[in-house]
This record gives C-alpha cells, sequence and structure tokens, in this order.
C-alpha cells in the first residue's frame, strides 16, 4: 500500500512537472537568441536555488547534498542546453520537443535498468516501446542532419537524469535538486563568459522578465521531478513527465500556428496511449 502511494505521488508530481516544462519551453522557443534564453532562465533559477539552500542552513541545519553528483549533473546540463538552443534554431516546436523528451525517457530508462538496478515489468517496457513508436511517426520523413541535435539532447536528458535519480537516492532530495541548479548555473554561466561575454548584461537587461518567469518554472518542475526520482524508478518517472509532448504538439498547432499537426497530435496520442501502458504496467 505504501508502495502504491508512493507511485501515485510520483506519477502527480511528474505530470505537473510536464506542464511546467512545456511551459517554459515555448518561452525559450520564441526568444530570439535560443542559448542566452536558457542562460538566463538557469541565471534565475541558480540564484533562487542557492538562497534556498543558505536559508536551509542558516534557519535549519545543512541538508545532506551528494555534491559530487550535484557537480557532475551541472556539468550534463552544458551541452544540454548547447543542443536544445540548437535545435529550436532547426525545427519547429512540436517535432524538436517530443524527440528530445521521448527519446530522454528511452535512455533514462535504459540507463537507470543499467546503473541503477531499476525493475521495469514487461508491460511497462512494452509502454515505453509504444512511446517510441510513436516518435518514430513523428520523424519519419525528416532529413536527418535535423532531428540529430534533438537525439542529443535525449542523450544528454538520460545521463543527468541517472544521475540526478542517484544523487536524490543517497541526499535529501529536494536540497540536492536544488545544488543541481547552482551547478549548472555556474557551469553555464562560465561557457557563457568564456564564449559571449560581451552579450550576457544587455540580454539580460531586455530579456529579464521571460527569464524570471521561465527560471521560476524550471526550478519548481525539476524539483518535483527529482523527489519523485526518489519514490519510484527513473524511467516511470522520466517517461511520466514526457506527456508533456502532448502539451507541446497542441501548443506547436493551435499557440505557434505550426504545419503538419495532425500527424504531431496522432504521434502525441500514441504516446499517451504508451504511458498508459506504462502506469498499469506497474
Amino acid at each position: 500500500m505504501l508502495y502504491s502511494r508512493c507511485v501515485i505521488l510520483a506519477a502527480s508530481l511528474a505530470l505537473l512537472a510536464a506542464f511546467l516544462h512545456a511551459t517554459w519551453n515555448i518561452v525559450v522557443k520564441q526568444t530570439g537568441d535560443r542559448f542566452l534564453a536558457l542562460w538566463a532562465q538557469f541565471v534565475f533559477a541558480g540564484s533562487l536555488a542557492f538562497i534556498a539552500l543558505v536559508g536551509w542552513t542558516l534557519f535549519f541545519t545543512p541538508p545532506n547534498i551528494a555534491w559530487w553528483w550535484s557537480i557532475f549533473s551541472g556539468c550534463g546540463h552544458l551541452p544540454y542546453v548547447m543542443l536544445l538552443a540548437k535545435a529550436y534554431d532547426k525545427n519547429d516546436f512540436s517535432l524538436t520537443y517530443p524527440i528530445a523528451r521521448g527519446a530522454g525517457a528511452l535512455s533514462a530508462a535504459i540507463l537507470g535498468l543499467i546503473f541503477l538496478g531499476d525493475n521495469l515489468s514487461a508491460l511497462s517496457m512494452a509502454g515505453i516501446a509504444v512511446v517510441i513508436f510513436g516518435l518514430w511517426v513523428l520523424v519519419s520523413g525528416q532529413p536527418i542532419n535535423n532531428i540529430f541535435p534533438a537525439l542529443g539532447v535525449a542523450a544528454t536528458i538520460g545521463i543527468y537524469s541517472v544521475v540526478d535519480a542517484y544523487g536524490a537516492r543517497n541526499s535529501d532530495a529536494v536540497a540536492f535538486a536544488l545544488s543541481v541548479f547552482v551547478s549548472g548555473a555556474t557551469t553555464i554561466t562560465l561557457w557563457a563568459l568564456v564564449t559571449r561575454a560581451k552579450e550576457l548584461k544587455t540580454f539580460l537587461a531586455a530579456e529579464w522578465k521571460p527569464a524570471a518567469f521561465g527560471g521560476i518554472m524550471s526550478i519548481s518542475g525539476y524539483s518535483m521531478v527529482v523527489y519523485a526520482f526518489s519514490l519510484a524508478p527513473v524511467g516511470y518517472v522520466a517517461t511520466m513527465r514526457e506527456s508533456s509532448v502532448v502539451i507541446a504538439a497542441l501548443a506547436g498547432w493551435k499557440y505557434l500556428k505550426e504545419d503538419d499537426h495532425k500527424r504531431r497530435l496522432a504521434s502525441a496520442m500514441i504516446v499517451v496511449v504508451g504511458l498508459v501502458v506504462l502506469v498499469v504496467g506497474r
């Protein structure tokens, strides 16, 4: 009974995080310079996380954080940001987002089985396979060079999801999630200072409102996911989170006015079926 309640809580957190995640990605897609938009979001999210950790330490006790794993995750977020910005430059939101998130769930599930000893039933694995079929429907006919950046994003998602799951399970999950934002903001900012230092102040002054909005949504949603990692297998949580692909398909069609909406919506519905199978399999 307790395990079932944990799984239900993990699923609820992952679904809410999916909505928040899709929303801030739409904000990034609509920004002219996507890398700087992602950098600015991490600056705000990392600053909020740092303040929260300082307050936690001063008013309570220093939280238990697996800092080495947090640093590894922060380093992994740099290629994630770079590839995601490139992917949004090359393709529609309703194409890039489902590829990155769906394939990311698959890689997270496989790496979780290999490195974390997670257990997924045969039916759950079948659900993941249905999700992947839905993604195949989406990308069929697309030039392979156009989807490489999104697949690269998926690979980084799988890697840092496993790192985050291990860190969350071996420290305070919420504190670890906050520390990942501090590490990620530090890593991405160092790279931005080396490569685009002259543009940072001007961009932040002009785009601080959407950056702050995205940063708050990002840190809220990711904290939910990392806490969910401590309650259920990483493949289960990561795949539930990818219900955001449905939001992406609808937003791309109705809000961003992107083409090929019938196939993209059909792909999203197949992904939903896979998610239902995954949940039933648990």
